[in-house]
């Protein structure tokens, strides 16, 4: 912990409480002896934040918070615990029967096979030569190396552009489009309103706090995901998180939450709750939009001159296509909202000014394409999008959305583009990609044929897959059926700094560094772009750690193409150098003065200021004041509310326009008479995911050494479980143990787990086996959202919770697995 004492971060505090603790009233910096602002201290960030790193004999033993920073969190401190945790990975290691038997191994004993220490010439010449040897017997469609992860910040250290840069030059791999958190949305928005949307910048939190009178979060959570930035976070929301606080307790702005958990943001607020069942929300709009239009109320202007297709949506909507007006009590059956709570919420936003704020995690289900869609048709009928302030918005949750940007310019870095002139194997090399989430379905089925937003895709047979800093062990979905998936591969090799799940699978595993550990080059806010900062190498490398450039680069050597790779034998900080320098040229460019590479890395960051006019900035602004002069993206320029692109797709699981389709598992489905209980997995509040799980800072959370599930008092009862209590949460497709919160915060008949848990398998190896921990994965569906997106459906399941009466088994995955 450096020289944090666990006690003073807990102060005492049980499970139950903990769980319900507010990283907002916390201040990073009052958990860390010292000054708050030590500018002698070596400057570095991580997902979390900026901070300064204390170093003691060469050891990094603790932080304070980047004096930027206006809400600094307190995740940051346990960095040095995880730089040094039982579970770091020190050396080169291959699973014993592999280095016996290579890839005509038992594939089966991954996960519960012995690892054997080798030298890094040897570790490093097992795999080029497998890299060889799979591309040179199957062609490079055989190879995964789609790795994803929320990879460590830095542009020269980004593991995985690494790592598909080296496996580019060496021949070639399969790839992925989209991700696990939005890949529903990515692919529906760009034909609804001619963008991806989800990642790109908000309507400013100046205008909404000045002109909404309404902000609802509708499955979102920023209090708790607002923590991270994809780059380093700057944490320029809370401010106005905190404001908006303040106006609602005045009064002046009401905070509405649509969720079936009243999550932390919710309790921040206070706010008024709208509780629908999980997986019903298009439901509930839809009910929304036909009280709307059957009472005269809906914006037929601005309907009429910015969306094309209302007049199909409108015949579904009124039961016309189906024989099923979606009336309020249409609605209400399905979500479970009261008729008359529907009725007033439409009313409400219609008869004032509101701005929707939705999150994510609703799209994370079957069909999950329809919730975005459904969202900004009934915006649209509200008739506020483009005004100040309102209308909606998908990333106010993410990174810090909607803080102003400030005028600063972009900061490039490693790509995987090769600057050669030689006929090597990148040049015959033609990118193929799969959906993110169908990488297990892939691997278990090659040759299937699947649908992807109008294409058709054929799965090649993958005897590889190569991970850098990611741990797939934990995100995807059915991790039983993953692991079966696993045992049909040849090899599989990981660069990790720790022994996670996904590293105890497999063959070979590279020690890599964390942040701490080396010189890169980031930006602070991924919408703000606030400061350029210098991430200084604070420490050496733990053990025989090397970061991800340099065994990459060993690797490229033994390929042959190290030249390649370094772009002509560049060092370190010959790239970091230019990636500042072109920066430099693009600020010179706007008129921004920046200091040179020197004084930069010296000071250790470079501050950009926010403009008047970027606090004034509303999403569709120039649009909606002129649709002939600002078109947008889709084929008509309009918002589509109908699209002809995937009509013509014809797909039964993803209509035209918004719809209501039933979910594969729902509290409304036949498999809820077995399984009565719907599991939501929402991202945890003391992690980013999977990463910090590894640390100390379990003891915030876990509930008698397990990840925590919240249940309602109700369903507590039912089953004779108390709080504090270990159970067994199940269902057909496996189980795991897990530690109970009982708590009215979730809806009857609804739990929480968070994503994000270690697997720890009961019998490593054995089919079905128990999680000993809480992986929440091993009882989430491995299927795609539908035809157009193929996202994952997280958020879509049932099961059923039981005591555990059993001797609880002792958790070992946070040991180091058992080495020869």
């Amino acid at each position: 912990m450096g020289n944090i004492k666990r006690r003073e971060f807990l102060k005492g505090s049980s499970a139950a409480a903990a769980s319900t603790l507010l990283f907002s009233n916390l201040s990073a910096n009052s958990l860390i002896s010292g000054p708050v602002a030590n500018k002698s201290k070596s400057i570095s960030g991580s997902h979390f934040g900026a901070f300064r790193a204390h170093v003691k004999g060469g050891q990094f033993t603790g932080v304070t918070a980047f004096e930027d920073d206006p809400n600094p969190s307190p995740m940051i401190n346990a960095l040095p615990s995880r730089t040094y945790a039982k579970t770091r990975v020190e050396y080169p290691m291959v699973r014993e029967g592999f280095l016996k038997h290579g890839h005509k191994s038992d594939t089966s004993k991954r996960g519960s096979d012995k690892f054997v220490r080798v030298s890094w010439e040897k570790a490093l010449d097992l795999v080029a030569s497998e890299v060889q040897r799979v591309q040179k017997s199957y062609g490079y469609k055989s190879i995964y190396a789609g790795s994803y992860g929320w990879y460590c910040t830095g542009k020269l250290h980004n593991p995985q552009t690494l790592m598909n840069r080296m496996m580019k030059i060496s021949g070639g791999f399969v790839g992925r489009i989209g991700d696990y958190s939005a890949a529903a949305a990515q692919i529906i928005m760009p034909h609804v309103v001619g963008s991806i949307e989800v990642y790109e910048q908000q309507t400013s939190w100046p205008l909404v706090l000045k002109h909404a009178k309404n902000v609802v979060f509708w499955g979102a959570n920023p209090l708790v995901t607002c923590q991270i930035d994809w780059d380093v976070s700057g944490h320029g929301a809370f401010p106005y998180l905190e404001q908006l606080k303040k106006a609602h307790k005045k009064g002046q702005i009401d905070v509405i939450s649509v969720d079936p958990v009243k999550n932390d943001t919710a309790m921040y607020f206070d706010s008024k709750m709208i509780q629908p069942k999980p997986n019903t929300d298009v439901a509930m709009m839809l009910g929304m939009m036909y009280y709307l239009h059957t009472s005269n109320q809906y914006d037929k202007e601005f309907i009429k001159k910015y969306t094309v297709g209302f007049k199909d949506f409108e015949e579904y909507l009124l039961g016309k296509v189906d024989n099923t007006p979606k009336t309020l009590t249409w609605a209400s059956n399905i979500c479970g909202v009261k008729e008359k709570d529907i009725k007033d919420f439409a009313q409400k936003l219609k008869d004032e000014k509101s701005m929707l704020m939705a999150g994510w995690a609703v799209q994370r289900a079957d069909h999950g394409e329809q919730f975005h869609w459904t969202l900004v048709t009934l915006a649209c009928m509200l008739g506020q999008v483009g005004t100040p302030g309102c209308g909606f918005g998908f990333s106010y949750h993410y990174s810090n959305g909607g803080t102003p940007s400030s005028y600063a310019p972009g900061l490039g870095g490693i790509s995987t583009n090769i600057n050669s002139s030689k006929n090597g194997p990148w040049t015959k090399y033609e990118p193929f990609n799969i959906p993110c989430a169908r990488m297990v379905d892939m691997i278990s089925n090659p040759g299937k044929v699947i649908d992807f937003n109008g294409k058709k895709i054929e799965y090649p047979e993958i005897k590889m897959v190569y991970w850098t800093s990611g741990n797939p062990f934990h995100h995807h979905q059915d991790r039983n059926t993953m692991i079966e998936a696993w045992k049909k591969l040849e090899t599989f090799i990981v660069h990790e700094p720790f022994w996670t799940p996904t590293a105890r699978m497999a063959d070979i595993v590279l020690p890599a560094t964390t942040e701490i550990e080396r010189n890169d080059i980031e930006i602070i806010g991924d919408y703000n772009s606030s400061h350029i900062i210098a991430m200084k190498k604070a420490i050496d490398p733990v053990k025989e750690s090397k970061d991800d450039y340099e065994i990459c680069r060993l690797i490229s050597k033994r390929l042959g193409y190290e030249e390649e790779f370094t772009d002509g034998k560049k060092s370190q900080m010959d790239w970091i150098k230019e990636f500042y320098n072109n920066s430099k040229v693009q600020g010179e460019n706007k008129g921004i003065k920046m200091p040179t590479f020197e004084e930069f890395w010296e000071k250790g960051y470079v501050k950009f200021e926010v403009r008047e006019e970027d606090k004034n900035f509303t999403r569709y602004e120039e649009y909606v004041k002129n649709p002939m002069l600002n078109p947008l993206g889709t084929p008509s320029g309009k918002i589509e509310i109908s699209s002809r692109v995937i009509k013509k797709f014809n797909y039964d699981d993803c209509l035209h326009y918004p719809s209501w389709i039933e979910p594969a598992e729902w509290l409304g489905s036949e498999e809820s008479e077995e399984y009565p209980l719907h599991v939501l997995s929402p991202h945890p509040k003391y992690r980013l995911h999977s990463q910090l799980s590894n640390t100390w800072i379990r003891d915030l959370y876990e509930v008698n050494g397990r990840e925590p599930i919240w249940l309602n008092p109700i369903d507590a009862k039912k089953r004779g479980i108390k709080n504090g209590d270990i159970v067994k949460v199940y269902n057909k497709r496996g189980s795991t143990l897990a530690g109970a919160i009982v708590t009215k915060n979730v809806l009857p008949g609804v739990v929480k787990m968070d994503e994000g848990g270690w697997y720890d398998p009961k019998d490593p190896g054995k089919d079905k086996t128990m999680c000993k921990h809480g992986d929440v994965n091993q009882l989430t569906i491995d299927k795609g959202t539908s035809k157009l997106a193929q996202g994952n459906i997280s958020n879509t399941a049932l099961v059923q919770i039981e005591k555990y009466t059993k001797k609880a088994p002792r958790i070992t995955v946070f040991e180091k697995p058992e080495i020869v």
